[in-house]
């Protein structure tokens, strides 16, 4: 019954991940076919920066909620107060870093005024995580997927109305005003949600009936605490952007608009592949992860060393099916213009085996005192990424930067199972 029940959540929450990557990617095709590599390399380049700041809003909060409540049970609601008004004021600073630099960085008009409108876009991310978060400590999988999902197809509706039914000229600041309005109706409803669980409407799984007497929220932790128990969650977000999705900003400063939107293409395929161990391990594995490494050791690395070879079984597989695909599938999708995004697609196919292993391995070091060490390994990471594509971008453009990323891929797997190696010790489990 138990395995049942975890295919069911697991498939609804592929399912709607699914459905919200595939509208994501749809909307991405069509901005790109309506905006043409030089404006489109513009918009990617500025929600990407945007992206880039978002894990400061919040700080990891979401993060931090899965692993306390996982640890405490029901104590753990004395951490709500000072993680909201944390929360808050974090995302207050983000919001002020990127009106400081659409002010007053190196870029033009267009691209100014892109990230003051995508600025809001960091809204709508803290309310998707923090009811997200929420949504994962109650179980409640079907309304997680659904809740995910609708941001996505409500970008795709716009942008398709936008482009058929108005029969306007596509611009990226247009595009920017339709992710804005999408923004800040997905903040408005999670202030909403979040609201409620303050207030106590939570319906914690996994922990029992709920002992009022012991999870009182008015014996709360001030934010000084929190920040001590969060920063490595949102320096985690901060430091898997970098690595990640980096490449396409510093190719619009290297190398201009057009590398920036053809690379961008390739990109978005790969962030559509990686849905797959998001899911398992970050949507479904995560909350009972946490509680398996208090309280069951036994299976919590039994989850471990199953979970790297399935993820490497189905990684593979990943790369082959890009390899084959590819060629005819960017044309396809988008046009002839972005031709060019094929070979550095092929490149980070390469990537996929190695990050679907990495997002299994690195799961180990959220839990208990492991988190820090996950946070080193991805700021060492980050700090690689970056100065291998200030190297080889100037030689070779996007390509470059592909080699870059998967080479970063690469570190981290390494440095995760090093770091396993120490939560795994012979006095706890027998490797």
């Amino acid at each position: 019954m138990r395995r049942q029940l975890a295919i069911k959540a697991i498939s609804l929450l592929w399912l709607g991940s699914i459905l919200g990557a595939g509208c994501a990617f749809l909307t991405q095709v069509l901005i790109a076919r309506g905006l043409g590599p030089g404006a489109f390399g513009a918009f990617a380049a500025a929600l990407a920066t945007v992206s880039l700041v978002t894990p400061l809003a919040s700080f990891g909060v979401g993060g931090f909620w899965l692993k306390v409540f996982g640890e405490e049970g029901w104590q753990a609601a004395r951490w709500l107060r000072g993680s909201l008004r944390f929360a808050t004021y974090t995302t207050v600073l983000a919001l002020a870093l990127i009106l400081i630099w659409a002010q007053f960085g190196p870029h033009d008009d267009v691209t100014r005024y892109l990230l003051v409108l995508l600025a809001t876009y960091v809204l709508g991310q803290v309310g998707v995580e923090l009811v997200s978060a929420k949504l994962q400590l109650e179980g409640r999988y079907a309304v997680l997927a659904l809740w995910q999902f609708l941001p996505h197809l409500l970008r795709l509706l716009l942008v398709a109305v936008f482009m058929v039914a108005v029969l306007e000229v596509m611009t990226p600041n247009r595009v920017a005003y339709i992710y804005a309005l999408i923004s800040m109706s997905v903040f408005l409803a999670a202030a909403l949600v979040i609201w409620r669980m303050f207030q106590g409407r939570l319906a914690l799984q996994g922990h029992g009936p709920r002992d009022l007497s012991a999870s009182g929220v008015g014996r709360s932790f001030n934010m000084r605490e929190v920040a001590k128990q969060t920063w490595p969650f949102g320096l985690a977000g901060v430091f898997h952007l970098v690595y990640f999705q980096s490449d396409v900003i510093l190719l619009k400063y290297l190398d201009g608009d057009e590398a920036a939107g053809i690379y961008n293409v390739a990109f978005l395929i790969m962030t559509a592949v990686y849905m797959l161990p998001s899911v398992i391990f970050q949507k479904f594995l995560l909350p009972k992860i946490h509680r398996w490494a208090s309280h069951d050791r036994t299976q919590f690395y039994q989850v471990y060393r199953s979970g790297n070879k399935i993820m490497l079984f189905v990684g593979v597989l990943a790369m082959l099916s890009i390899w084959l695909l590819a060629p005819w599938g960017v044309v396809l999708l988008f046009d002839h213009s972005y031709l060019g995004a094929v070979w550095p697609l092929t490149i980070l196919a390469l990537g996929a085996p190695i990050r679907f292993v990495a997002t299994s391995v690195g799961s180990v070091l959220v839990t208990l005192e492991h988190m820090r060490a996950k946070v080193l390994y991805m700021g060492i990471t980050a700090v690689i990424n970056i100065g291998l594509n200030l190297w080889l971008i100037p030689l070779y453009g996007v390509a470059g930067a592909a080699v870059a990323t998967v080479a970063s891929e690469v570190v981290l797997l390494l440095l995760y199972f090093k770091g396993t190696q120490r939560v795994f010790n012979k006095s706890d489990v027998t490797l």
